[in-house]
């Protein structure tokens, strides 16, 4: 899908969508209890793939006509008492993960502890993303962990048990683990060694974990898991998601600027003439309190805006990145620290964003654990250092590359190709940028 985006400004309000990572999480342990009901989804790629994995699994899920946004979820056979063991999982069951590296790395230790022959699927850069520590703890524990013709398939491999995860690899991991070694049937242990990066997506976890009726004991870096849980059925709605609404938020800034700031752009037929004066724009739905890491979004945005601060570190909000990325290439420059486990998102984001920036006449330097976005007059003169994109844009099939490049072309204009990417967690993006009055053509 192309977009193609003449400059313009929002105006009004608009809500930030559900979260994704709280989504997952209360999919995942609604399916645990006899039955939840878990409302205010959004159905990206991502949460569609959690869905068709815990029915393949043998979770029931309902979903009413009347309520779009809601569903029924649970099993008594998912969580058997006295066992402890996630035993409805069928010989041979087949999951299919799509794009979604949360859904394989929450789901894959609870098919280990199941003990059946389990296979995922997925898209080839899915199946390329590391999962190097449940294959060694497969290994040690001798269950199966094989991957060739671009799926996997474990069977066993988890048992109660002392565990050390390294802090610098993706937290889905621990993760997976909190959620299956609460029903592994005898005490676990997960110590995570420092630097722990992304702690705040483990406290999302150990949030809704507790929601649920499952305590999760914190000792500094170490979590303690009875391995008895019992997950209590619950009404569970999805608070609004910070990642996403950093976007709105950048959307908002950019939409607030004088009109002498708009660049000429590119010409589009079919366009209405002129530039929206507006009101600015207003994000509604974003919650007051949350465990969730990106919350920091506002104040990052709001000092790179004002020009407060020009050095960042996103170890703990790696999925933010993009957008700052963009938003620092408007504001004249920034440098950022803690973007090495960018490469190894659904694109190489810092390789990405520094591929598309140049278009716009950006200088990007990417080094191992950092990325500089040149500085220009653009600190002095917002939206100067940048120019009408030479040629189309290209999203990387990544949707949170789409949505940066979005923010800058409603600047500039300007084309980008690949655009659906933003149906893996936002699919209602661009018809939302419409309704608040940016001029887009699909």
């Amino acid at each position: 899908m192309r977009v193609t985006i003449q400059p313009s400004r929002a105006r009004g309000s608009v809500t930030a969508p559900p979260s994704k990572s709280v989504a997952h999480r209360a999919l995942i342990c609604g399916a645990l209890t006899d039955f939840s009901s878990v409302s205010g989804l959004a159905w990206s790629e991502d949460i569609l793939a959690t869905r068709d994995c815990l029915r393949a699994m043998g979770a029931a899920i309902y979903q009413s006509d009347d309520k779009p946004d809601s569903v029924l979820i649970g099993c008594r056979r998912l969580s058997i008492p006295g066992s402890g063991r996630f035993s409805a999982v069928a010989e041979g069951a087949i999951l299919p993960c799509r794009e979604s590296g949360s859904t394989l790395r929450f789901l894959l230790p609870l098919a280990m502890l199941s003990g059946r022959t389990v296979t995922f699927t997925g898209s080839e850069r899915l199946m390329q993303r590391p999962l190097g520590i449940y294959q060694e703890i497969a290994a040690k524990n001798g269950g199966l962990f094989e991957q060739k013709d671009g799926t996997l398939t474990v069977r066993g491999g988890l048992c109660a048990g002392d565990y050390a995860i390294p802090g610098n690899i993706s937290s889905q991991f621990i993760t997976g683990l909190l959620i299956a070694l609460s029903l592994a049937g005898g005490e676990s242990r997960i110590r995570v060694t420092e630097p722990f990066e992304s702690r705040s997506y483990t406290d999302i976890t150990v949030a809704v974990m507790r929601d649920f009726g499952v305590t999760v004991q914190c000792e500094g870096n170490t979590f303690v898991l009875a391995g008895n849980a019992a997950y209590q059925k619950r009404p569970y709605n999805v608070e609004g998601d910070c990642s996403n609404a950093a976007f709105l938020e950048a959307l908002a800034l950019l939409s607030a600027r004088p009109d002498d700031e708009f660049l000429s752009g590119q010409p589009g037929g079919g366009f209405p003439a002129g530039l929206q004066s507006g009101t600015g724009l207003t994000v509604l739905g974003v919650p007051a309190e949350t465990a969730q890491g990106d919350r920091v979004y506002y104040g990052m945005l709001h000092s790179l805006a004002d020009g407060l601060c020009r050095e960042f570190d996103l170890s703990d909000c790696p999925d933010l990145a993009p957008c700052l990325f963009a938003m620092a290439a408007y504001y004249g420059g920034a440098h950022f620290t803690g973007t090495a486990r960018l490469a190894i998102k659904e694109s190489d984001r810092a390789k990405a964003m520094a591929e598309e920036l140049a278009k716009f006449g950006v200088t990007v330097t990417v080094g191992e654990n950092d990325v500089t976005v040149a500085c220009s007059d653009a600190a002095d003169a917002p939206g100067s250092g940048l120019h009408v994109p030479t040629e189309n844009l290209s999203g990387h099939n990544d949707h949170r590359i789409v949505m940066a490049l979005s923010l800058l072309c409603t600047v500039t204009g300007g084309t980008i190709d690949g655009a659906e990417a933003v149906k893996k967690s936002y699919p209602d993006f661009f018809p939302v940028l419409a309704k608040a009055g940016i001029c887009l053509r699909l």
